[in-house]
């Protein structure tokens, strides 16, 4: 994984009540790309809120709400610096390091993918982040909606052999007691309802979630076993002052075996790519995953 020394977002939908951290990172030392300018020289950009008059939009050029295009691009993003984050753990530069408890892996799927699931074990986490997979957006090239497949969010950055990096990760549990090593989870923010929509809310809400992984580490979040993983059980994510109803609960957690199944295949293209590099514990967690769906 690589270190990182700031935050770059996605500026369209951020605001004070989605992101309120974001927005107080962002007030100075800040690139902004692709967003609108306002006429006294600030930015804004879709869901800050009404748009002021005298906007210009990302391409430069005067901008009005009956100009039928956004003023900022859908992927325009802000670059800051992660000290100026007022949330921010205190040993987040601590040169001594800390412990990690556990790793979060995840894509943009509108289907197929939960919420959030737990790894069976360590070379069942590793085979998770081996697939990660998203449906492209605007950020990349190319038709929207399509499965890209970006194992452990690294490959534009990986210098070697993904396979063979996927073995070292694997190797961690030879050289270390797998009880100490990190618990795996898999998070999905973008799934989508029959509708279109979103279903989960996002951005600082995500911490619900987070809390349920962090009870997994310590021993004592309540979890349901799936042919995927361990997903959490019902009630175990609080969603107190939320809009979500159990309807939506359970559709934001919902393993469909016909959807997974099919994933199998396209997991298996995924592999061959990689011919004789692909580490023999990764062709067996396919069979696995396959025999538990069956």
């Amino acid at each position: 994984m690589n270190p990182e020394a700031g935050f770059f977002g996605v500026a369209p939908g951020t605001n004070m009540e989605t992101n309120p951290n974001a927005m107080l990172s962002v007030q100075a030392n800040t690139i902004f790309t692709n967003t609108a300018l306002t006429a006294d020289g600030d930015v804004w950009w879709e869901g800050m809120g009404e748009p002021p008059a005298g906007l210009t939009d990302w391409r430069g050029q005067p901008w009005t709400k009956g100009s039928g295009a956004p003023a900022a691009h859908p992927n325009s993003r802000f670059t800051a610096p992660a000290a100026q984050d007022p949330a921010i753990a205190p040993e987040w530069e601590d040169p001594a390091g800390v412990p990690i408890d556990a790793v979060l892996f995840g894509g943009r799927r509108a289907r197929v993918v939960p919420l959030v699931f737990e790894a069976r074990d360590w070379a069942h986490g590793v085979f998770l982040g081996s697939i990660m997979a998203s449906e492209t957006t605007a950020a990349a090239t190319g038709a929207v909606g399509n499965l890209r497949r970006d194992p452990f969010a690294m490959l534009p950055f990986c210098g070697y052999n993904m396979a063979d990096y996927w073995g070292h990760w694997l190797a961690f549990a030879e050289r270390f007691d797998e009880a100490t090593l990190p618990k795996v989870f898999y998070v999905n923010w973008f799934r989508k309802g029959s509708d279109g929509k979103f279903l989960w809310p996002g951005y600082g809400e995500n911490s619900r979630v987070l809390e349920w992984v962090f009870e997994r580490t310590a021993g004592r979040g309540e979890a349901v076993e799936t042919p995927i993983g361990y997903l959490p059980a019902p009630g175990a994510i609080d969603t107190t002052g939320l809009a979500l109803d159990a309807a939506t609960m359970d559709e934001l957690l919902r393993v469909d075996l016909d959807e997974w199944r099919a994933e199998v295949p396209l997991i298996r293209e995924h592999f061959a790519q990689f011919g004789d590099h692909l580490p023999g514990a990764l062709a067996a967690e396919v069979d696995a995953l396959e025999a538990r769906l069956a």
